[in-house]
């Protein structure tokens, strides 16, 4: 079982990079904006990969640009350091899209 984030300091990034604690869970969100749904739909199946990886899914909405994406980990009711990770990837897979 993966255990809870204890140590609050490793969203402060998160949070200083647009991703914000969800209302009423213990869980980030954030929306990533694309220029076109080819490039949203590309974004999401790399990050696909990464989330099979990591055995770690995001909650997550698509609507033709836009992704808004909720991560918490289920099995410890809260974030967890996956989450963490995931997150950096995400924003990484953002920065390096030309």
């Amino acid at each position: 079982m993966t255990e809870k984030l204890d140590d609050r300091a490793a969203i402060k990034p998160l949070l200083e990079n647009d991703w914000a604690l969800a209302d009423g869970r213990d869980a980030l969100c954030k929306t990533f904006r694309f220029k076109s749904f080819g490039q949203a739909w590309g974004w999401m199946s790399q990050m696909a990969l990464v989330a099979e990886k990591l055995d770690h899914h995001p909650e997550w909405f698509n609507v033709y640009n836009r992704v808004e994406v909720v991560l918490t980990t289920h099995d410890c009711d809260g974030l967890s350091e996956l989450d963490v990770k995931l997150a950096h990837a995400m924003d990484a897979a953002v920065s390096a899209d030309p």
